[in-house]
């Protein structure tokens, strides 16, 4: 019985070269498997073949791409995790033959080939105790920012990234902050009070040099970073020892348009501004972030945990906003989510014009007896585990099933594919089903990623606009891979 269904993909990104007319290197179709068992990481398994093949008695799925120029959307600037505290912690711990053997494999076709990392400027929940900012100023106002300084977590982070920018040089890599310096909100903290947990309008030009003054110190230690968030989840307003603070799609606007974008040109500063950095279910934040404020805003960041998820509002937002690129910039990975909470937060926002994905986060502790990873705040994600875990007593690392799910899509995805039309997935209640996306790579081949959430085999056969016809099997639980010549 064949399944037809929803549709696929996606349009544009930083800067790419045009897939069509280069040639083909491919000599014949190649495919690879991951599996929620880890029996398949990243492994060969049998390549589709030409035609409809012989499926026997495997449920079948039938899938479509536009593989012409009619059929181009989104271009993929890249795939990838969150730096935290909690990862420069844990990378900075192993060895150094350990250390660059993993900064190879995350950046590289050694490995997952990732080249979309968002870091965290200052204190995030991943971080450890306690809180800070890069101008905490005994919690005195500084009105001047004198007391500005990156402490010995913030050169850490920016000493890592100059070194994965050695290690890859085309990453994009952008910030988010947590929080403004504590006196710069109205009720004076950084943390523990959820009451007047927003900035104070008088600092609001303080609040532009910060950025500023963060985004050159961080290129005086290597790294240019290439856009920014002005606030990361503005939405999420909580006490304790979590790091937040509210903003008002508003006020954001207000200070991008008055303050922080004038701030960066002033300073001749070519970072980007993506707007929102939080959940699908109030998309009218950033759509009033662009309308006030679209000469400063290049993108909309996205976060994967609204209650009823629905990635097509991306769509919508395309719809409204043709010119603005989008990203899937958050969504966390730990024991309690699904094999294919990486996969299915990639490929749904690939669906939908997205032009990247990032999990939340890149490396953590492995597991200790109470269940914890970390390093963490109080308030934090305590049970967050990174795409790779570090065992400190060891002195070595593993990948998680969450790496293996996204390299799916980051290693045979490059920089620069373009995103091609298609139809045929769907899933049932609960997930069950395939969900597919392709692309047109700048090498000329074309990559299908195939996500199937059955747990038995699937046999799909797909259909190609310029008239071929695949066929193969897809393993039970699996994310798999074809490229095609």
């Amino acid at each position: 019985m064949l399944f037809s269904v929803l549709a696929l993909l996606a349009g544009r990104a930083f800067a790419a070269p045009s897939p069509s007319s280069i040639k083909v290197s491919l000599a014949s179709a190649q495919a690879f498997a991951s599996t929620s068992d880890l029996t398949y990481k990243l492994t060969v398994v049998d390549a589709p073949v030409s035609g409809t093949g012989s499926p026997g008695g495997t449920s079948q799925w039938s899938l479509s791409i536009d593989d012409t120029t009619a059929g181009y959307k989104q271009t993929i600037n890249g795939f990838g995790g969150s730096i935290t505290d909690a990862t420069v912690t844990v990378i900075n711990a192993l060895p150094s033959d350990q250390r660059s053997q993993l900064l190879r494999e995350l950046l590289t076709s050694d490995g997952a080939n990732f080249s979309l990392l968002r870091h965290t400027i200052a204190a995030s929940d991943l971080s450890g105790p306690p809180a800070y900012t890069y101008d905490d100023s005994n919690n005195s106002a500084d009105p001047n920012l004198d007391n500005f300084n990156l402490g010995d977590r913030g050169e850490a982070m920016a000493k890592l990234l100059t070194e994965m920018k050695g290690v890859r040089s085309d990453i994009t890599i952008f910030g988010s902050p947590w929080s403004v310096p504590g006196w710069m909100k109205l009720n004076g903290v950084l943390t523990g009070n959820a009451t007047d947990n927003w900035l104070d309008s008088q600092y609001y030009s303080q609040y532009a040099q910060y950025f500023v003054k963060y985004l050159q110190a961080y290129e005086e230690l290597g790294v240019t970073i290439d856009a920014i968030t002005i606030q990361n989840e503005p939405l999420n307003n909580q006490g304790n020892g979590h790091v937040t603070m509210y903003q008002s799609a508003d006020e954001a606007t207000t200070v991008t348009q008055n303050y922080i974008g004038p701030a960066l040109r002033a300073a001749n500063l070519n970072t980007q501004i993506w707007a929102y950095d939080h959940n699908t279910d109030t998309p009218s934040y950033p759509q009033e972030v662009i309308d006030g404020a679209g000469e400063y805003v290049q993108a909309t960041a996205w976060h994967c945990y609204a209650s009823d998820l629905d990635w097509t509002v991306l769509s919508d937002f395309h719809s409204a906003n043709p010119d603005r690129s989008q990203y899937m910039t958050e969504c966390w990975t730990s024991p309690q989510t699904s094999w294919y909470q990486s996969s299915k937060n990639t490929v749904g926002p690939l669906q939908n014009w997205a032009e990247g994905s990032l999990m939340w986060t890149l490396g953590t502790w492995t597991e200790a007896s109470d269940g914890t990873f970390g390093p963490y705040i109080e308030g934090g994600c305590s049970t967050c585990r990174g795409l790779f875990i570090v065992d400190q007593d060891a002195g070595t690392y593993e990948y998680t099933v969450d790496y293996y799910m996204l390299a799916q899509f980051s290693k045979y995805i490059p920089k620069g594919a373009t995103i091609l039309s298609g139809t045929g997935s769907y899933s049932y209640d609960g997930y069950s089903g395939v969900q597919s996306v392709a692309s047109k790579n700048p090498d000329g081949t074309r990559t299908v990623v195939v996500e199937n959430t059955f747990g038995n085999d699937i046999y799909l056969t797909l259909n190609t606009t310029s008239g071929e016809q695949w066929s193969g099997n897809l393993h039970a639980n699996s994310v798999t891979t074809w490229i095609l010549p």
